[in-house]
């Protein structure tokens, strides 16, 4: 009978827990039904939820040390500040009518407020039928973290939808929906520098993103079924085709892979950055508009709001693996340790 000595038992003890010991991280996803789900990335599996002390939240985003996370609560039309150590809410930081999209930057919380936003959207192909009244420009309101309140905003164009910036951080860019416009802002005083209009390529700008490389930057046009490249100059490059009601974009790391989710088409289609080809459409759910990576890039994670469920992808098979179940009507989602994502990004 073989002994087994004391040293190699040691050995494979040490080397199990080292494994256990491997941890992936945790993905949130606010719930417009509901507050935050909290999802376990080594089991896939919901293990709880944050209450945010809010009704309807939808924008969600985390600090760069993982402290905090973020939530824009619609009808409450303020921010719920988590404390990620203990998943307790901090208090709630109000920031206007309808907060929407929200991105975390340099220790600041940029929130979109519509305040002409009605909450339904037009329909495509036919005219806005209050040509008369005023388009009210959406608000960028910025909040500073460490102060615990609002410090100043920037007029975007009506019913902001995606905030990005550029790789310098000197330029803030919005997509604003209800005029077609992508605008392009001074990050330090929130002063207009460009006004691109989509119009021509197609209309309801959503998604944007900047290349990982800071070299050109992506949009997608909801009506247009298509997302626009534009380079750091802001000048139109290319149109490139996607299935109807493209939202949320992301590029992978290395920016070699590009991800779009369309909606009404229920796929989540990958393109080759290299001339945007289109690599594969895999078959999703039903308003499915917001996903981030796994921080270590194996996995994409889709929030389906009408499926109930969030969707777990194998980002190098392009494959569904798993359906995790939400029936509160998932909105966003977000990781940490931080990764690429429709609503985060690494920098």
């Amino acid at each position: 009978m073989q002994v087994i000595k004391p040293v190699v038992i040691l050995g494979l003890l040490i080397s199990s827990l080292l494994a256990n010991a491997e941890d992936r991280g945790r993905a949130y996803v606010s719930n417009q039904e509901g507050g935050v789900s909290i999802i376990n990335l080594n089991t896939m599996e919901t293990e709880g939820t944050i209450d945010v002390q809010a009704k309807n939240p939808r924008g969600i985003g985390i600090t760069e040390d993982g402290q905090y996370l973020i939530t824009a609560n619609k009808d409450d039309e303020n921010l719920s500040v988590i404390d990620l150590k203990t998943n307790q809410f901090v208090k709630h930081i109000s920031v206007g009518k309808n907060p929407e999209f929200v991105r975390v930057f340099r220790g600041q919380v940029f929130v979109s407020t519509e305040p002409a936003s009605t909450g339904k959207p037009p329909v495509a192909g036919k005219e806005d039928d209050d040509k008369d009244e005023p388009k009210i420009p959406a608000r960028i309101v910025v909040v500073d973290l460490a102060k615990g309140k609002k410090t100043r905003d920037i007029v975007g164009g009506p019913e902001t939808e995606g905030i990005e910036f550029s790789k310098s951080g000197k330029e803030i860019i919005v997509t604003n929906e209800a005029d077609n416009t992508i605008t392009v802002h001074n990050f330090s005083n929130g002063k207009l520098l460009k006004t691109i209009s989509t119009k021509k390529y197609g209309d309801r700008p959503r998604g944007i993103k900047v290349a990982p490389n800071g070299k050109y930057y992506v949009s997608t046009l909801e009506y247009g079924n298509n997302f626009i490249v534009l380079d750091s100059q802001f000048k139109h490059l290319k149109t490139v085709p996607t299935g109807e009601s493209p939202y949320g974009i992301s590029f992978d790391r290395e920016g070699k892979r590009l991800f779009v989710a369309s909606s009404k088409a229920k796929t989540l289609e990958v393109f080759d950055t290299t001339n945007f080809e289109k690599i594969k459409e895999i078959p999703t759910g039903r308003r499915c508009w917001h996903f981030s990576f796994s921080p270590d890039e194996k996995d994409i994670l889709l929030a389906c709001g009408k499926s109930d469920e969030v969707l777990v992808i194998d980002a190098e098979k392009l494959e569904v693996t798993k359906r995790i179940p939400n029936k509160e009507i998932p909105w966003g989602i977000v990781v940490y340790p931080k990764a690429m994502g429709s609503l985060d990004s690494v920098k």
